[in-house]
């Protein structure tokens, strides 16, 4: 069976995280989205593991966990984030996320426990820890050897373990011994597989995509799908990310790179963006150095072009949130009433927001909303609509039906491969 997984979220104890988050709304959601397995997200956090305890029980899956009394089908795996700060070898401050999946709930007890001692672990969904990335995997699996532990939002300037300002050039030098460990990566949402396909070492890790979501409606604007058994297992999906074959982890659900907020160059207070390859290190409004984006970073240490794919690539298929292409179609802000009952009207006909995406024919969306919404839907398909990129903490803007026809800043574009 097709399995839908998003791996990385939070909850309401998060930083700038929505208070409505709580599992039997991020339940719902997943219905919704078409997610068959959700990450709990900020398992270390005190009162969420609290509720998480309360709340989840193992379903038919050992290592994955349902709602209590629930039927539905959507599974959680017990997972969270955090922040390893600290000097590397060449002295320079280094602060990485790390995502961590485990599969008990005394699993996740004990790694607190450990963690309290290096640091506080409630005031934060995603806690700040004073160790090395290398230090939190090696406590990681001495605790547990099913864990899971991936780079999050591996490209991001300012948190990622190849960002351009506290990143470092390799997973190796990164995690040092303990890269044994390590096998998957997740992209973020300002690159997509075409653009880490340029960096040859990173062909050994299975590149996953997930929302990082920080309000419900956020859920799965990035995932992973894979074919499972129906009574899958949390063994059963490690192993599936470990697998390079492609006959367990079919691909991946891709926000457009350009719209992730740290594409580009730029210098968000002047609004002032680039594309790499202009030359220009500072901003020409005020003189401060540009933050450094995401393709830039890529581009400085990709060993291949842009365009080649490795053998047994996965797939992977672009989308835009259902949510942002009703809202630019029908020229309402993403938050009107008017959006919500759109929204849940084509749920309520074609049963997901995936299938609306992916999988329903156009003339059908047509019918139930308005053409401009299904062309919108028909040209997200097919790459065909324009982003002026992300940049410095700035979201891409879409314009999804041609009504914008000017030039992006900085010039070139990104290109574009068919997934």
């Amino acid at each position: 069976m097709k399995v839908i997984a998003d791996f990385h979220t939070h909850s309401r104890f998060a930083m700038a995280c929505s208070q409505n988050i709580t599992l039997n709304g991020m339940e719902s959601a997943a219905i919704e989205k078409g997610i068959s397995l959700i990450s709990t997200g900020d398992f270390l956090h005190g009162s969420w593991l609290k509720e998480i305890s309360a709340n989840l029980e193992e379903g038919d899956g050992k290592g994955l966990f349902k709602l209590k009394g629930s039927n539905t089908g959507v599974k959680f795996i017990l997972s969270g984030e955090v922040c390893t700060i600290f000097n590397a070898s060449d002295k320079t401050l280094k602060k990485i996320h790390n995502c961590i999946a485990l599969p008990s709930i005394d699993s996740v007890k004990a790694l607190r426990e450990v963690l309290l001692k290096r640091g506080i672990l409630d005031s934060d969904g995603r806690p700040i820890l004073s160790m090395s990335a290398a230090e939190l995997v090696e406590i990681v699996f001495g605790i547990d050897n099913d864990a899971l532990v991936f780079p999050a939002h591996a490209w991001t300037p300012y948190f990622g373990v190849l960002g351009s300002i506290s990143g470092f050039n390799s997973i190796k030098d990164a995690y040092e011994d303990q890269e044994k460990h390590i096998f998957a990566l997740e992209t973020g949402l300002s690159s997509d597989p075409p653009m880490n396909w340029c960096v040859s070492e990173l062909d050994k890790y299975t590149l996953l995509s997930n929302s990082d979501m920080h309000s419900l409606p956020k859920m799965g604007r990035e995932a992973n799908v894979l074919e499972l058994e129906k009574n899958f297992d949390y063994r059963t999906v490690i192993s599936a990310i470990h697998d390079r074959d492609g006959k367990r982890f079919k691909g991946t659900i891709e926000f457009y790179p350009e719209e992730g907020k740290y594409h580009y160059d730029g210098h968000k207070n002047c609004q002032f963006s680039t594309a790499p390859g202009s030359g220009i290190t500072a901003c020409p409004v005020c003189g401060k150095k540009l933050v450094v984006g995401v393709l830039h970073r890529v581009l400085d240490l990709a060993d291949r072009e842009l365009g080649f794919r490795p053998n047994n690539a996965p797939s992977f298929t672009y989308i835009v949130p259902l949510r942002e292409i009703l809202a630019y179609a029908l020229r309402k802000s993403v938050y009107s009433p008017i959006i919500d009952e759109e929204y849940s009207k084509l749920i309520g006909h074609f049963g997901t927001e995936f299938n609306v995406l992916i999988d329903a024919k156009i003339e059908e969306i047509a019918q139930q909303s308005s053409e401009d919404v299904a062309q919108a839907v028909k040209n997200v398909r097919e790459n065909k609509i324009h982003i002026e990129p992300g940049y410095a903490g700035i979201f891409g803007e879409l314009d999804l039906l041609g009504r914008k026809k000017t030039e992006k800043k900085g010039g070139q574009s990104m290109l574009k491969l068919a997934p």
